[in-house]
Formats: C-alpha cells, structure tokens, sequence
C-alpha cells in the first residue's frame, strides 16, 4: 500500500518509506519479492523520465528519486543506464534539473557524479540545446551544459 500511495500522492518522504525494506534487510527477501521492488522502482524511474514535470507522486524529481531508490538498492547503476536510453526532451529537462541542483549544492551519490561527468551527458546536453533552442527550457539545458563543463574544470 505505501509503494503505491508514493505514487499516487505526495504527502509521504520517498525516502523514509524506501528505507522500511531496506533496514529489514530486504535482499535476504525471496527473489520473486526482490523483482517485484526493483521493477516497481524501474517502472517509476520510466515514468518519472517521461514526463515534465514528473507525475510520480512523492518522487518529485530525479535526484529525490535517485537518492531514495538508490539507498534502498545501493546501485543507481540501472537507474543511470535506463536514462541514458530514455528519449525526448523530459528526460533532457530532467538530466538539466539533476545538474542545476548539483551545481546549488545538492548532494548526489558518487556513482551519480561520476555518471554525470561523462562526455556523453554533456554531449547529451548540447544536443537537447539544439534541438530544443527556441524552447523556455533551453537556458536550463545551456546552463546545465556550461555548468558540467565548468565544474570538470575546477578543481571543486
């Protein structure tokens, strides 16, 4: 009931109810349990890629996202993989959110950093730009594109 209702509302914390199974040791659950929660959280991370802004209830952005699912799996490896195939520009304005945040201050796992700091999601980036340039969204997708250039440049 709480794997739906983070979906279907936005009064509960993501992050609380994701730790629940996490602190009981849920890979130690049967396999078919095991699936059942990996191909929820996959099924959300898709729906939550799809659209902008995102309709996936209590996982209001793709950092809440990936720091609540990726507590509870400890590997947003499959989460990063998945965006990386996701087309069109919500996912792009996604990608450009997740940087803008970073660059505020907001923490992210390693994983995700060094996810981040690839040439193929600036790359990703620039061409979401350029296909997106006359758009309200394409100073995001510019800002987010100098500010990952910039960043892999200093020494922060």
């Amino acid at each position: 009931m709480l794997l739906e209702r983070l979906v279907t509302g936005d009064e509960l914390d993501a992050g609380i109810v994701l730790g629940k199974p996490a602190a009981q040791g849920w890979r130690t659950w049967p396999r078919a349990e095991q699936d059942a929660i990996e191909g929820y959280l996959m099924a959300v991370w898709r729906s939550l890629l799809s659209a902008y802004p995102p309709r996936a209830g209590s996982f209001g952005d793709a950092a809440g996202f990936l720091g609540a699912a990726g507590g509870l799996t400890g590997d947003a490896g499959a989460f990063l993989v998945e965006w990386d195939s996701a087309p069109g520009p919500a996912a792009d304005r996604h990608l450009a959110d997740l940087v803008i945040e970073w660059a505020a201050g907001t923490r992210l796992p390693a994983e995700v950093l060094m996810w981040l700091h690839r040439d193929l999601v600036r790359d990703r980036l620039l061409a979401a730009f350029e296909r997106d340039h006359d758009t309200p969204w394409a100073d995001d997708l510019a800002r987010s594109y100098d500010l990952l250039g910039w960043r892999a440049g200093s020494s922060r």
